[in-house]
């Protein structure tokens, strides 16, 4: 009867999740939750405003536990990440990669679904000083999620900027710079074979702001547009994201990663901006966000790789007084500080009115998502384990 039980078990409720590989990202579109600033809403509040928004991905620059013990229960589906400043000490020592893996992610499964782990952020391309701890750091988180269990649940990524490429026009020509090749060969050997992405951060809205004499802003911003021809392809681009990350796939290509996926990990426009920024405004803004809504729900690749589905953070969730920078770097935010929206692109904003009672019912009945399914299997499992051990 144990054995009949625990085998009855086992095929109605574990082996539907025991060949599961889950992705670090559900559907096409997700946003960045910055938090360089000093008048955010709570973490709490943001649950609210990103379920009310029906945004599931959420990708955090850090670890940060208020966010992680917010986001409990929620089905809501967070990368996590590892600053750079933590790069030299995890490439250098296994253990406290363990320590942080399990401080920082562990300690919080599988409430808090946590899907992905970023190793640092547009570490390679500017100055060389993580380059080298970049690798060392992405092997041993990977080795202590693998040894925890977790390669299954939890995907090792790091974020690229575009200057990691020698040049992006036309798509096709694209190669990486020389002086970045010795870091990303090895590391795209290493992501190949653990089955990552390569991550990318395009921004359309700073390659118009570099060269706007050459760029027609409506190709930038997803508007109706002669485009732009590959000669050697012969495909045709009707706006730039798809050109960036084309440009991106052709780069991974000519290294010998073909097969690769790109995942725009930040993209966005700025509503605000100095005097030399002329093409930070509100309008620009509201069109480039909402287009690119429709862009994603299409749920089509790119000219260059049409069965690849384009996926995209968006950056950000909100504006962060406290960048430093430029006047546009404080103003990508899709809502304002106090909840509610920078622009209309369909997204509600927090209402204080109702927020309180939102959020209670939220609390309440969060979604379930495979995080909360897990919990909920492990109870069942072990109830009827203890019927049947009787």
């Amino acid at each position: 009867m144990k054995i009949l039980g625990v085998s009855l078990f086992f095929f109605i409720f574990l082996a539907p999740f025991a060949f599961v590989t889950v992705q670090a990202f559900t559907g096409t579109y997700g946003i960045n939750y910055g938090r360089i600033a000093n008048n955010l809403p709570s973490p709490d509040e943001v649950v609210t405003l990103l379920k009310a928004a029906k945004i599931r991905n959420v990708r955090i620059y850090d670890a940060d536990q208020s966010v992680l013990k917010a986001f409990s229960g929620t089905g809501l589906e967070i990368v996590v990440g590892l600053p750079n400043g933590n790069l030299r000490d995890v490439s250098a020592d296994g253990d406290h990669a363990m320590s942080w893996v399990q401080d920082n992610v562990l300690a919080y499964l599988p409430d808090t679904c946590i899907r992905g782990i970023a190793i640092g952020n547009e570490v390679l391309g500017g100055s060389d000083q993580f380059s080298g701890f970049l690798l060392g750091a992405v092997k041993n988180v990977y080795n202590a999620v693998n040894k925890l269990k977790l390669s299954d649940v939890v995907q090792i990524t790091t974020a690229h900027s575009q200057a990691v490429f020698a040049n992006s026009f036309p798509p096709s020509s694209c190669v990486f710079r020389d002086n970045v090749v010795q870091y990303m060969k090895p590391l795209l050997e290493f992501f190949s074979q653990i089955g990552s992405p390569f991550c990318l951060n395009a921004y359309p809205f700073l390659a118009y702001m570099y060269d706007p004499e050459h760029i027609d802003i409506n190709y930038a911003l997803f508007l109706p547009t002669v485009g732009a021809n590959d000669p050697k392809t012969k495909l045709h681009y009707d706006n730039l994201l798809d050109a960036q990350i084309d440009a991106a796939y052709a780069a991974l290509e000519d290294a010998g990663f073909k097969k690769m996926e790109v995942i725009v990990t930040e993209t966005g426009w700025a509503s605000h901006g100095d005097e030399n920024e002329s093409a930070a405004t509100v309008d620009n803004a509201r069109t480039y966000n909402y287009n690119l809504r429709k862009r994603l729900a299409k749920m089509k690749g790119t000219p260059l790789r049409p069965k690849n589905v384009v996926k995209a953070y968006v950056f950000a969730l909100f504006n962060e007084n406290l960048k430093p920078g430029p006047t546009s770097e404080r103003n990508f935010g899709l809502f304002k500080p106090d909840g509610s929206i920078s622009y209309d692109i369909g997204f509600p904003g927090l209402k204080s009115s109702s927020a309180d009672s939102l959020l209670l019912s939220l609390k309440d009945n969060r979604g379930c998502g495979w995080c909360g399914c897990y919990s909920i299997i492990l109870t069942m499992a072990t109830a009827f384990l203890l019927v049947f051990s009787r």
